[in-house]
């Protein structure tokens, strides 16, 4: 056996050695000229362009078998900048047909090429010629079969110019494998290359090569991956008079934001939300436009479904149907801070617009419940409308603070300002939650309505503040104010007027109707119709209230009512002055005065003259020193030393 195998090595043994030396003999006789020439012709023949070698030539054929141009250009059929400029392109050869002195290329590798792709206005590129010449080479019978079916790129840069879209990109660092291989229809790519500052890792691969180059259907397959985004899609493609691509997309994020900045959208203004972000559903896309059926989406949290359409013919546009659970808007709305970090004064940095001519937007959404910061709101119906730099904000109906919620919110942009205009009615809510979570009033409880109408303009919440115009009415029922006793405090004082208010600050005082008429005039609200009308007591009030320096100067008359519509039985004038979250309300002075037996005809006595003057008389033989006659008199009367009572 072991000898039968010796003598069996012995021939093939031989046979290598002939091999070898012929085809050590060959690269001494060999025509490089002529294998040049069939190269060239080759990559002529495959690719539909021209070689123009500027460099050297570089040809092996022991051990290795290539030959490698050095600063290589391949141009297509028009003129100009070539299309492809390679500095080492070397083909490798296949050593069988070498040796019967045939050469035939197996792949070519390209280092460091510069691939240049411009679109013209008719979706045609000068890339065109080399598709076309593909699609011939690679029919089944075709008279210049392709010859070789890999070609391999390392460290390549491509810039792409579209004029007629105003698109220049371009992508470096390339290292990719094309592959076709003979025996099969099919066709792929895979490798990684920068884009942006990212390195994004790729993979494509088509089914049916032949019929994608001759733009009839055929399978498709790819995948993008990258710290930003990744993307993949599995369906099919075909490119008769447009791109036309149905089948599944898939895409993910952890930061939307990131990813639209790093595609080169404009990301919505403010650092909050837009995070985490997921989408999957069944794509069909035509030229620019996309539509999305059967979506299901994730974006911080929140899960919708429904459809969605996106095109992008000169304009991006985006329009969605889409249906939720639960929603959180908190993200969201956080980034628009009114108030300035000291929360007594409005935000006066100016407000990011940008983000409202990049896109036109049609979206309506349902959710079972919905969250804005410290606001729930059950089922609720909202629209969202942004065109032309013009955003409308709709709500249809909402279940809210136990009531029903509806109205509209509009922006519209005029150059570096906003123009705001609200309408909301709130409908047998509760007071309580409403003006807690509304205005920051925590001491108003009942149920009621209000209606809400205002318009301003401005470039930051500052701004919006001083031109503030409209109305706003608010009327409740069977409710109270807590933090004080209006009852028992004119009660007490109605007794003993000059005993100071005390403290007041506990209890409340209950209403069985409640009416707020306001009326807002270039960041000033005038109350026109302010009343508290109580089983034991009334109150109302006038005056005005500052939006811009969010300060109160009210006047007020509380009153006790013994029974339903009788006259007052005890009235007490008194003021409220000073900021929103926390004003001082206080008793008119000369009003207890002239309550009190005793101090009242002392006040009476001070206003005549004879008296002032008795009094400067006394004050200058006690002091030695004249008098100014306005010394003499009395001075302003104050509140009582007691502590005013205080209110929100």
């Amino acid at each position: 056996m072991a000898q039968g195998m010796k003598r069996l090595g012995m021939p093939i043994a031989a046979l290598l050695g002939l091999a070898l030396i012929g085809l050590i003999v060959m690269s001494w006789f060999l025509n490089r000229d002529a294998l040049r020439a069939a190269v060239e012709a080759q990559i002529r023949a495959v690719t539909g362009l021209e070689l123009v070698v500027n460099g050297n030539i570089d040809i092996s054929v022991f051990p290795a078998s290539y030959v490698s141009f050095h600063d290589v250009g391949l141009k297509g059929g028009g003129a100009g900048e070539p299309a492809l400029g390679v500095d080492v392109l070397t083909a490798n050869l296949r050593l069988l047909p070498l040796l019967l002195r045939r050469f035939e290329i197996a792949d070519v590798m390209m280092l460091r090429p510069h691939i240049h792709v411009i679109r013209a206005a008719d979706g045609t590129s000068n890339w065109t010629p080399f598709i076309d010449t593909l699609t011939r080479t690679m029919k089944p019978g075709a008279s210049n079969q392709l010859s070789f079916s890999e070609i391999r790129i390392q460290d390549g840069v491509l810039s792409y110019q579209d004029a007629a879209n105003r698109v220049s990109e371009t992508v470096g660092d390339i290292d990719l494998s094309l592959a076709w291989p003979s025996i099969s229809r099919s066709f792929a790519a895979t490798g990684q290359f920068d884009w942006r500052g990212e390195r994004v890792d790729g993979s494509i691969s088509v089914s049916d090569f032949i019929a994608a180059l001759s733009g009839e259907r055929s399978g498709l397959k790819a995948r993008l991956a990258s710290a930003p985004l990744k993307v993949a899609f599995d369906g099919a493609v075909a490119n008769r008079t447009s791109m036309l691509m149905e089948g599944t997309l898939t895409a993910d994020s952890v930061s939307l934001r990131n990813a639209l900045r790093w595609t080169g959208q404009a990301p919505p203004a403010g650092t909050g939300g837009f995070g985490r972000f997921a989408l999957r559903a069944r794509a069909n896309m035509v030229g620019a436009s996309i539509a999305l059926t059967n979506v299901n989406i994730e974006l911080d949290g929140n899960v919708a479904e429904g459809v969605m359409t996106y095109s992008n013919n000169g304009r991006q546009t985006l329009q969605a149907t889409l249906a939720a659970g639960a929603l959180d808007f908190t993200p969201y709305v956080s980034t628009v801070r009114l108030l300035a970090s000291g929360q007594r004064d409005w935000n006066r940095q100016l407000f990011d617009l940008n983000s409202l001519t990049t896109t036109d937007l049609d979206m309506r959404l349902s959710a079972a419940k919905v969250t804005v910061g410290k606001s729930t709101l059950g089922r609720t119906a909202l629209g969202a409308n942004l065109r032309g730099g013009t955003l409308a904000l709709s709500i249809g109906e909402a279940q809210m603070y136990g009531g029903i919620a509806k109205g509209s919110f509009n922006v519209a942009r005029s150059d570096a300002v906003v123009d705001v205009k609200a309408q909301f009615q709130f409908i047998d809510v509760d007071l309580l939650s409403c003006a807690s979570e509304l205005f920051g009033l925590t001491k108003l409880s009942g149920r009621g309505n209000l209606n809400v109408a205002l318009e301003a303009t401005g470039n930051s919440p500052f701004g919006l503040a001083q031109s503030l115009d409209g109305t706003a009415t608010l009327t409740g029922h069977d409710g109270a104010i807590s933090g004080f006793n209006v009852e028992q405090l004119l009660k007490r004082l109605e007794r003993r007027p000059l005993s100071g208010g005390g403290n007041f600050r506990s209890g409340s005082t209950p209403y069985d109707k409640l009416t707020i008429a306001l009326k807002f005039s270039d960041g000033i609200a005038t109350a026109e119709n302010v009343r508290v009308e109580g089983p034991a007591s009334r109150v109302t009030l006038t005056g005005t209230a500052s939006v811009p320096a969010r300060e109160y100067d009210l006047k007020g008359v509380a009153s006790l009512t013994s029974v339903a519509n009788a006259p007052p039985g005890f009235d007490l004038p008194f003021v409220v002055q000073g900021p929103w979250d926390d004003p001082l309300i206080f008793p008119d002075p000369e009003s207890l005065i002239r309550r009190s037996p005793g101090a009242a005809p002392l006040l009476d006595a001070a206003k005549d003259r004879k008296t002032r003057d008795a009094v400067r008389s006394v004050l200058e033989r006690i002091t030695g020193q004249k008098v100014a006659p306005e010394a003499a008199a009395p001075a302003p009367a104050s509140a009582p030393a007691a502590e005013a009572p205080k209110g929100n």
